[in-house]
């Protein structure tokens, strides 16, 4: 094992080395582009085995990832953004064939206004596409989630690609000090592919599947995704505790921080719910009873995770990095509807809307959300969802309004 001050970029390049891939079709795009230049330039230098090849477009790219992968192949890709949108119908397509490979997705907000910063818009567009979806908090957790993602990926109670998604910039152009594990150990914990039934010889040409189905059949192969989704649920247990019997960490489906006594709590993903584990230990400090979860895998949904681990909490700030345009933020619905189909007593829940395109949740935001869902508890009055967002940048917004529309002179 080696350690080194790796981006988030890196780490995911890295990921892929120590799995061994070998078929990497790839497409530039910001801010992802660091990662196939990376691997790109291992393979050139004959540091990395396997095939690189640049494609046309997300679109080809995503469609050669999912015919490599069905054909037995150990695959790797990776896109950001616009990009992950455009390849969108491929995306459900190699899902429906059963192809295990991984899709790093580093986010970034959607056009328009067009951001080079992140939120989860893009990644949540992709959430009902029958991909495994692991959302990343750190640069380490980055590099061992690909490897965790491909023992998902191809495990036979499974079968279904995996997206590991990173927040843009604020993640991957951000170095931390990350442990690159030996590849013998990697060897040992992600033996090579055994694609079973899943392959393709010249010499002996077999169909895979058809073309068209009907309801009934097609209804039938699109339950059997969802059961195999849902399958993830308890695969995922085993296979952490033997990554973190080989290599030192354990990652569950949720992360839990501050949580065994606490009366409160923070929901979040992504790499700010680093900012909230800063304030609940001010918060802390103070006096507060709170805690955070954040959880990794968004599909399947954790539903079940989710109720026992705020099972006891009275009020829960559920900080959305996404808006669904006409409803709101989408962790908070889905975790209202996890939440009400339980038989416990289900805390308060309170919805923020914060980090659009990358815009900051500082310190005090975190500090009102928590006084204002104390608050929620105790008169029983819920405040609308609303957007994190200041006084001064509504004022400097009006501002620009004003300059925008005055007249030339």
């Amino acid at each position: 094992m080696t350690r080194r001050l790796l981006t988030g970029n890196a780490a995911a390049a890295w990921g892929a080395r120590l799995a061994e891939v070998d078929y990497v079709p790839a497409f530039p795009i910001t801010p992802q582009t660091e990662i196939i230049e990376t691997i790109a330039h291992w393979m050139d230098q004959g540091e990395m085995a396997g095939r690189f090849t640049t494609l046309e477009s997300e679109h080809s790219m995503i469609t050669a990832a999912g015919s490599a992968a069905a054909t037995g192949t150990r695959v790797f890709t990776a896109t950001s953004s616009q990009g992950l949108l455009y390849g969108m119908e491929m995306l459900y397509t190699v899902a429906g064939w059963r192809a295990p490979f991984v899709l790093m997705n580093v986010s970034r907000g959607l056009s328009s206004p067009i951001t080079l910063e992140p939120d989860h818009n893009d990644i949540l567009a992709a959430r009902d596409s029958g991909f495994l979806q692991i959302h990343c908090a750190t640069c380490q957790e980055v590099l061992d989630s690909v490897l965790l993602a491909f023992r998902l990926a191809e495990d036979d109670s499974v079968r279904l690609p995996v997206i590991v998604n990173q927040d843009g910039f604020y993640l991957s152009y951000t170095r931390e000090p990350v442990e690159i594990p030996d590849i013998e150990e990697v060897r040992k914990f992600l033996p090579a592919f055994d694609p079973e039934n899943t392959q393709f010889r010249a010499g002996e040409p077999r169909s895979q599947g058809v073309a068209v189905l009907g309801g009934a059949f097609y209804s039938y192969f699109r339950y059997e995704m969802h059961l195999a989704c849902l399958n993830t649920l308890s695969v995922f247990d085993s296979i952490a505790q033997d990554f973190a019997d080989h290599f030192g960490r354990k990652y569950g489906i949720l992360e839990t921080y501050q949580m065994d006594d606490a009366e409160f709590c923070f929901v979040m993903a992504g790499s700010f719910a680093t900012k909230a584990k800063n304030a609940v230990d001010l918060l802390r400090d103070a006096g507060w009873k709170i805690g955070l979860v954040r959880p990794r895998l968004i599909r399947p949904f954790p539903a079940d995770a989710l109720c026992r681990a705020l099972t006891g909490i009275h009020g829960v700030a559920v900080i959305d990095q996404n808006l669904s345009m006409g409803k709101g933020g989408i962790l908070y619905t889905e975790l209202a509807s996890a939440l009400y189909s339980s038989n416990s007593n289900s805390p308060l829940l309170v919805s923020y809307i914060g980090g659009l395109g990358g815009r900051d949740i500082t310190r005090e935001e975190f500090f009102k959300m928590a006084r204002e869902t104390r608050h929620a508890v105790e008169t029983g009055k819920v405040p609308l969802p609303r957007l994190l967002y200041t006084e001064d940048e509504l004022r400097q917004m009006r501002k620009l309004q004003t300059i925008a529309h005055a007249p030339w002179g």
